[in-house]
């Protein structure tokens, strides 16, 4: 609270962690689907979520809880939780790369996807991977029906062969994307993420959020007036809820006010998501 205008500012506009029961259960999943068993048919969880509702932050926490780590007897890297994106098309070979690309093995672009498959299958068992996180598999749902198969296929070959559960994330057209193949239907447990209501949790979330600013005054984010106007402009998403806060905070801080008010929240140079879907549809 001391700090400069500046830096407080600076702080403000960090990315923080705030640890809400909903993110607090899919971490949960997570830990024990990593704790799980080996076995020829292991569970399986899909993070769904609507755009920018938290999905990265829980993924990004929980990779960062189990990082790389160097064995102590010889100093062979161990890595526990390997996170990729999925290609922008559903493509074996760019889905190669990418993870070999991701944990620095030396690979060559061009090489059959055969010796790929092999190579992928040898680095992970040498790295003792126990979960594979595959981010935004909405992705291939830009393939034909035939590339999308040819995909699954590729993931679930690798959970059966390597014996490590699948955590896949993404919007709600993910959970598409799963249930059009019924083996990784029926492997995968939904863990969805929906927008935020008035509650308890929204509530808590918004105390959480509060705790964190570097403000001087009391906002009292919790007020049913404040709350109900950070819900319609946000329109339900954390990370719209989020920018919006840090944005009121730096212009709380700017005016001299030191608090967030209703009329601070209508000075923010801040544009809806739907306002700019409208936007994007004339452009």
């Amino acid at each position: 609270m001391e700090l400069p205008d500046a830096e407080r500012q600076r702080a403000i506009l960090a990315e923080k962690w705030i640890p809400y029961t909903r993110a607090q259960q899919a971490l949960a999943k997570m830990e024990a689907l990593l704790q799980h068993p080996t076995s020829h048919r292991m569970p399986n969880l899909l993070l769904v979520e609507d755009t920018n509702n938290g999905k990265t932050a829980i993924l990004r926490r929980f990779c960062h809880a189990h990082q790389p780590q160097p064995l102590e007897d010889d100093g062979r890297l161990q890595w526990p939780v390997l996170y990729v994106q999925a290609p922008p098309e559903p493509d074996e070979k760019r889905f190669y790369n990418i993870v070999l690309d991701r944990v620095n093995a030396p690979h060559r672009i061009n090489d059959h996807v055969g010796k790929k498959q092999l190579q992928v299958i040898h680095v992970l068992r040498q790295l003792g991977v126990k979960l594979l996180v595959i981010d935004e598999i909405q992705h291939i749902l830009a393939g034909n029906q035939g590339k999308q198969r040819q995909f699954l296929n590729v993931i679930k070959y690798l959970s059966n062969e390597l014996m490590v559960p699948l955590v896949c994330a993404g919007i709600r057209t993910a959970f598409s994307a799963v249930q059009s193949d019924e083996q990784l239907a029926n492997r995968f447990e939904p863990v969805p993420l929906p927008k935020w209501v008035i509650g308890d949790d929204y509530l808590r979330l918004l105390l959480s959020f509060e705790r964190l600013l570097p403000l001087r005054e009391p906002s009292n984010l919790a007020d049913e007036s404040i709350a109900l106007k950070l819900l319609s402009m946000s329109e339900g998403t954390i990370g719209e809820i989020s920018k919006i806060l840090k944005l009121a905070a730096v212009l709380a801080i700017d005016s001299k006010k030191e608090r967030i008010t209703a009329a601070v929240l209508n000075k923010v140079d801040y544009t809806t998501p739907s306002d700019r879907m409208k936007f994007h549809k004339l452009i």
